[in-house]
């Protein structure tokens, strides 16, 4: 049988086909436009991820038989806000994980409403990113369109509402929009009346592997597929990726070196840390998460080469590094903020310790040494609650970098494994798919069977015992700038 995936991204809708062996027969990407209406937004029309999906589905299955397709699974930009009427008419465009207009409701849930209680409530603290302060931005901004709102739902959870009818959300995404009860896996009461939802507005809540219903009549025929095809409620993008990586079961690590950065650590048990450093989530896998999400990751490095060296051979700058852990150049990776550890959206990027003898293969060693470092201010939070971890799969483009990959593992002292495949948060919503349709019986079998590792990197004392060195004086410089941001 044929299990697809879709990824709904930010930027493109991606596509992929895959057996019940984990065997990838084919991947579409399908564009669609990002709107800033003013400075700060970010918008997108949720009609533009149907039909491109659409669209991406009937490329990605010309040559295939179209009747072996046996289920759909989701990984999606979580957060979005997307909003209908009691006709199915989406109100206004969805308000994206990237946009900042809902600054003053953040301040307003964090410091009035008060960490403490929104922690106790939904395990987690206000973001500007996270779903709750947007609902309030549309209340207090938009109120004849507030007074309309007859369904909420998260951006992946559009597609599947229109491809099988069914209005659902799974507890992975639900969990980064401030409104779910993460410990419990249940819409929070309190949430609600802060935000002035009712229950009847909001999705039915799955688990990511379970089937939500079958495709429409129509669409089926559309698209060629059997009316049986089963949709499953699929995940929030680094759920999804971490179970496409078998970063599932207790006490796994994956990180994510994409723009930006991602520490991601599943728990059997669920857990807070105390300043809430990290976002406490549940996991696709039936469990929960622990996630440390840095703003500027393998953007700093791209940053760094194409703006102010003018390059966009990465590997060239990096061949005359070679004496690692000797830097006496740092960078500070704040280059739109940053939310883990420090949530300070204020922060900025900083070079520190530049003498006459610098050179520019020191500043590029400083750029993704200040990555590696600031992972590892999440990883530390996690250790604080006694999570023991050895090693950690690694993923997104800055993980091309041996180097990087190099330094990760020393900054870290962390075994790397390095998968065959990494094709992120669509294979992870059709490992999911092939769960919910009966081919595996559980997240964590199919995960750890598909997640091949063709390559380890491992940390080396006495790099490590140097790196260690490096990391003290780095993590001295946030606290003593913070006052100048």
């Amino acid at each position: 049988m044929i299990y697809i995936g879709i990824d709904l991204g930010t930027s493109a809708v991606k596509l992929l086909a895959m057996d019940e062996n984990g065997t990838i027969l084919k991947t579409v990407s399908k564009e669609y436009p990002l709107f800033f209406p003013h400075p700060g937004w970010s918008e997108q029309n949720p009609e533009d991820w149907f039909t491109q999906s659409i669209e991406g589905m009937k490329e990605l299955t010309e040559g295939i038989d179209r009747s072996k397709v046996a289920g759909i699974g989701f990984g999606g930009q979580m957060h979005g806000l997307v909003t209908l009427d009691e006709n199915d008419k989406v109100i206004r465009p969805a308000i994206l994980w990237n946009d900042g207009r809902s600054q003053k409701e953040t301040e307003y849930l964090n410091n009035e409403i008060g960490k403490e209680k929104l922690s106790a409530y939904t395990a987690n603290i206000a973001f500007a990113g996270f779903t709750a302060p947007k609902i309030l931005w549309m209340k207090k901004n938009e109120p004849e369109k507030f007074a309309k709102i007859a369904k909420i739902m998260l951006p992946k959870d559009y597609l599947a509402y229109r491809l099988s009818g069914s209005f659902c959300t799974d507890v992975s995404d639900a969990s980064g929009m401030l409104l779910l009860d993460v410990k419990n896996r249940c819409w929070s009461e309190e949430m609600l009346e802060i935000c002035d939802v009712r229950e009847e507005q909001l999705p039915k809540l799955y688990e990511s592997w379970e089937v939500v219903g079958t495709l429409k009549s129509e669409v089926a025929k559309e698209l060629g597929f059997s009316a049986d095809v089963k949709v499953v409620a699929g995940a929030g993008d680094n759920a999804a990726a971490a179970v496409g990586t078998g970063t599932v079961g207790d006490g796994q690590c994956n990180i994510s070196l994409g723009t930006s950065g991602t520490i991601f650590i599943s728990s059997k048990n669920f857990g807070v840390d105390e300043n809430n450093a990290l976002h406490s989530f549940c996991h696709a896998d039936g469990s929960y998460h622990l996630m440390g999400c840095m703003l500027s990751a393998a953007s700093c490095n791209k940053w760094w080469a194409e703006e102010i060296l003018h390059t966009r051979d990465f590997a060239a700058e990096q061949a005359p590094i070679e004496k690692l852990g000797e830097n006496h150049v740092f960078f500070l990776p704040y280059l739109m903020g940053e939310r883990s550890p420090h949530n300070n959206p204020d922060a900025r990027g900083v070079f520190f310790g530049m003498s006459m003898d610098t050179t520019r293969a020191d500043m590029t060693q400083a750029v993704l040494e200040g990555v590696a470092f600031g992972l590892r201010d999440s990883l530390e939070v996690a250790r604080k609650l006694g999570i023991k971890i050895e090693r950690t799969k690694i993923c997104g483009g800055g993980a091309k970098s041996p180097l990087w990959k190099k330094i990760i593992a020393n900054v870290m002292n962390l075994k790397v494994d390095v998968l065959e495949v990494e094709e992120g948060p669509s294979m992870g919503g059709a490992m999911l798919a092939a769960v919910g349709c009966g081919a595996y019986p559980d997240v964590e079998t199919i995960g750890k069977k598909m997640a091949h590792v063709v390559d380890t990197v491992e940390p080396e004392e006495e790099l490590v015992a140097k790196y260690e060195e490096c990391y003290q004086r780095f993590r001295k410089l946030y606290p003593t700038l913070t006052p100048l941001f």
